[in-house]
């Protein structure tokens, strides 16, 4: 997918474009994530061979526990696009995936991998289908983007400033389309949504297949873990403590779903301390900082065994 790669450091969030109070919670701070197991000999299984998660720092853990109620919850998360780093679409399938396919379909499973050339959210399992779920601010539910539908208000977003700090996807529509379409018509590794609370579309998400994407090649990833990005658009939703409780939603809503993921990760900027306070206020915890292209980034992790302790 194209998900926004990081670019320059991100101006701090202006008081409007905050979701509310984001509780610098519990962070595993110095934890080392690792993949499954590494003796493993699932071509598909991250981890075997691959990149060391760094630990995080004491200075993130620091500017965290400095960030104020008011400043936590940084709603324009993703990092923003530079074209000159890595995109999700460009990075391959392995190699070895239409072997390991044949010998899975033989003796299919609980593992079993979706083949390529499946209809598209298949990689996802289908977040179109996902139901309307009930929160403290309304009923809440991920819709698909449709271009010809959303891209007028999508593109209406990324023209606030708050938002195009972080996403840079300011002026015309069509700048808007390029980084939608290739989500829209890919292979469904990466799903762009509207957030829709009540009846209104509010915020923009994109979940993605974490493990199929860049971010694989620098921290250890699972097999269908799963990353999300996300901005609340409209301004009347700011300030009301929704970031922090939508992405709390989104996990559970991953998590409930896609039954063979057990982590939803997030990565923003170090420097976005408002950003990584609400994923921590999420039930995210802190999982180590990872060198990006063009960032170091806060790798947040909700885990599926943790997801009612945090």
């Amino acid at each position: 997918m194209p998900h926004p790669q990081p670019g320059s450091a991100p101006p701090a969030a202006a008081p409007g474009a905050t979701a509310g109070p984001g509780q610098a919670g519990p962070a595993a701070v110095g934890t080392a994530e690792t993949g499954a197991d590494p003796s493993s000999d699932d071509p598909l299984t991250a981890g075997n061979g691959g990149p060391a998660a760094p630990a995080a720092s004491g200075v993130t853990a620091a500017r965290i526990a400095g960030a104020t109620d008011g400043a936590a919850g940084n709603l324009a998360t993703a990092p923003a696009h530079d074209e000159e780093t890595e995109d999700t679409l460009d990075l391959e399938l392995p190699h070895e995936w239409p072997e390991l396919l044949a010998r899975r379909a033989a003796c299919p499973g609980p593992a079993e991998e979706p083949r390529p050339g499946t209809a598209p959210g298949e990689l996802l399992d289908h977040p179109a289908t996902w139901p309307a779920v009930p929160t403290a601010a309304g009923r809440f539910q991920l819709v698909p983007v449709l271009l010809a539908r959303d891209l007028p208000l999508i593109s209406a977003w990324m023209n606030d400033p708050a938002v195009a700090a972080f996403w840079e996807l300011a002026g015309p529509e069509e700048r808007t389309e390029t980084h939608l379409r290739p989500q829209v018509e890919g292979d469904g590794r990466s799903i762009p949504c509207l957030g829709v609370l009540d009846g209104t579309p509010m915020s923009y998400w994109e979940l993605y297949r974490a493990d199929l994407d860049p971010l694989a090649r620098h921290f250890p990833t699972r097999p269908h873990d799963t990353g999300v990005h996300f901005l609340i658009g409209g301004v009347a939703h700011r300030g009301r403590g929704l970031g922090t409780l939508l992405l709390r939603t989104v996990a559970d809503l991953v998590l409930d779903r896609r039954s063979r993921c057990s982590r939803v990760l997030a990565e923003p900027d170090v420097r976005n301390v408002a950003s990584v306070a609400a994923f921590l206020g999420a039930g995210f915890r802190l999982g180590a900082e990872i060198e990006l292209p063009a960032k170091r980034a806060a790798l947040m992790i909700r885990d599926r065994e943790l997801r009612h302790l945090l």
